[in-house]
């Protein structure tokens, strides 16, 4: 796969969304978020699916396809506007092998075999919560599979504050439907997902973002 995408891919893909706010979000997240080229660089030349809890509406997906992952990605997210709006874009882009499903992580993941990922949730899960969809998340992880997420970690840090900061604005602006709960620490990847048979690496993925935001690659 060919990272980073061109402006005028990036461009294709916002003007994909229905609603010009979306577009105006969509071309700003992708062009300066690091997390999509990193997802990319993750899945390599993978043959095996991906399964991405909390999709949104479908960005990684259509960054995937841009460039060049071929393999079918399913998206599952409880938010239903947004797995609307997901459809939508993959119908009017022509993208095949995409789908887009409504649900609850809370009340367990659908069924599935290949890579997991998991962005920027995990802090509107109670620690419990967290653990549970670890759990249920690397149980869905194939031989010679990842589970990728990104999350925010707890610390003492300047950009852990201001990483809260930022879930608070997505809350008040009304992008997220809930407020952050319980914010992860990177004990709680290695006890969880090691206990699932996965080795864990949990490294620093700020970009040029101020977020104390890091990535979690656990392979089986």
């Amino acid at each position: 796969m060919t990272m980073p995408l061109s402006a005028a891919i990036l461009k294709r893909i916002a003007f994909l969304c229905p609603k010009r706010w979306d577009r105006c979000y969509t071309l700003m997240k992708l062009a300066t978020d690091p997390v999509y080229a990193a997802v990319g660089k993750e899945l390599g030349g993978s043959t095996l699916p991906v399964l991405d809890v909390g999709c949104g509406i479908g960005l990684l997906a259509f960054y995937l396809r841009e460039s060049g992952f071929t393999q079918d990605i399913s998206g599952f997210d409880y938010d239903e506007k947004k797995i609307s709006s997901a459809r939508a874009m993959a119908v009017s882009g022509g993208y095949e092998g995409l789908s887009f499903m409504a649900g609850d992580a809370r009340s367990g993941l659908p069924e599935f075999s290949g890579h997991v990922v998991i962005l920027d949730i995990l802090q509107f899960f109670k620690r419990e919560e967290q653990a549970a969809l670890l759990k249920a998340a690397a149980a869905r992880v194939a031989e010679g599979g990842r589970l990728i997420i990104r999350t925010g970690l707890q610390d003492d840090s300047t950009r852990f504050h201001v990483t809260v900061i930022g879930d608070w604005v997505a809350r008040l602006t009304l992008w997220m439907k809930e407020a952050p709960v319980c914010y992860p620490d990177g004990e709680l990847f290695r006890s969880v997902l090691g206990n699932a048979g996965l080795k864990v690496c949990v490294k620093p993925l700020w970009g040029g973002t101020p977020f104390n935001n890091h990535l979690v690659v656990a392979e089986r």
